[in-house]
């Protein structure tokens, strides 16, 4: 199914493509033969009374009945032709409407059958052929924009779609993780508690000593737990380099920036490093899109047993770093792991953005 637009900003467009209506009247009022035709000025004016509701559901009528839709603002523009051959006008909106609702084939086919009638019309009311030459060039180039219109807007809806899923996806994924998480850390240490809280209630009365080692033990176990849930909701909160570039890559496309990508297979990274390299890649996306008026990022990444380099460079504009909030956080993240972070810009260049992290941070 086509998508069907209905934003205002298209209902305005539709609006405004209503003055070239003026056309139509342009024969009357250059030729003389025609200035002083009550009849054509008539036949003119009951053809458009006819068209506007015609063409007003034109780009919001169902698949079924668009070609109906299409041939009947032709119909009209063929029947006003022998009073005034300004009904090439309303062929003009017949073959937009037709690039714009039929597929290209379809919509092909319909734009030179209506060039061939409307060739036709004026040879048996005795005119010259060079409107049909008018209608060819400007019909097609109405039509080739119509289809191209439509395609765009396919592309751009599949593109949401897509986002959408991956988004989808992502959520999921992630949900289903700090599931697994929290079961592997929480499951065996809940279980020990309450182990050793049913022993402790049964040593209570025979042996106080006991029980109360055990309720140590208890206490011990559970400000451990209390720690490891702190660090894995540290972990949870982090997004994964991976995910973060494919998030990386639709937000990108989104704006119009290609991305290309150099990256290594990578060893196992701790998650307080792979939480930097991330936030680091979504900060610089982020200004990319905000800021550099790019049209290519290019995202790297070397490792080896002792580091990883992340590099990530834009030809945009360029210009002299002034440090912000996010800058200045993505040096101090970068810096606590002992990394280092460099920025080379230049006006009309483009910016690179290299990030050093050493694979185990310091205690």
């Amino acid at each position: 199914m086509e998508p069907q637009t209905t934003n205002s900003d298209f209902k305005l467009w539709r609006k405004v493509n209503l003055v070239y209506l003026v056309f139509a009247f342009f024969p009357m009022v250059l030729n003389p033969q025609l200035r002083g035709d009550w009849v054509a000025w008539l036949a003119t004016l009951v053809a458009i009374a006819l068209f506007l509701p015609i063409y007003w559901v034109s780009y919001t009528a169902p698949p079924s009945r668009q070609l109906l839709t299409c041939g009947a603002i032709a119909a009209l523009g063929l029947a006003l032709t022998p009073f005034n051959y300004g009904g090439n006008t309303l062929l003009i909106f017949a073959m937009a409407a037709a690039g714009y609702g039929l597929p290209w084939q379809r919509a092909v086919l319909f734009g030179t059958g209506a060039v061939i009638a409307y060739a036709v019309t004026l040879h048996f009311s005795g005119t010259p052929q060079i409107p049909t030459l008018m209608l060819a060039v400007i019909g097609g180039m109405v039509l080739l924009g119509a289809t191209m219109s439509r395609l765009q807007e396919r592309r751009n809806a599949e593109m949401k779609l897509t986002q959408d899923e991956v988004k989808r996806l992502a959520r999921m994924a992630e949900r289903e993780r700090i599931g697994r998480d929290l079961h592997d850390l929480l499951g065996h240490t809940l279980s020990l508690i309450a182990i050793k809280s049913e022993l402790a209630g049964k040593l209570l009365s025979r042996d106080a000593s006991a029980a109360a080692t055990q309720i140590a033990d208890i206490e011990a176990i559970a400000r451990k737990a209390l720690g490891e849930v702190r660090e894995a909701v540290t972990g949870i909160r982090a997004t994964g380099f991976a995910a973060e570039l494919a998030a990386a890559r639709l937000s990108l496309l989104s704006a119009g920036v290609s991305l290309d990508t150099k990256v290594e297979q990578m060893p196992e990274l701790a998650a307080d490093i792979e939480s930097a390299l991330a936030m680091s890649l979504r900060e610089a996306v982020t200004n990319v899109v905000r800021h550099a008026q790019a049209d290519r990022v290019e995202v790297e990444v070397e490792s080896s047993p002792r580091a990883v380099l992340l590099q990530i460079s834009d030809d945009g504009r360029g210009a002299t770093i002034a440090p912000g909030n996010g800058l200045t956080g993505m040096r101090e993240r970068v810096e606590k792991l002992g990394g280092q972070l460099s920025i080379d810009s230049a006006q009309g260049v483009g910016t690179r953005l290299r990030i050093w992290l050493p694979m185990v941070a310091p205690a």
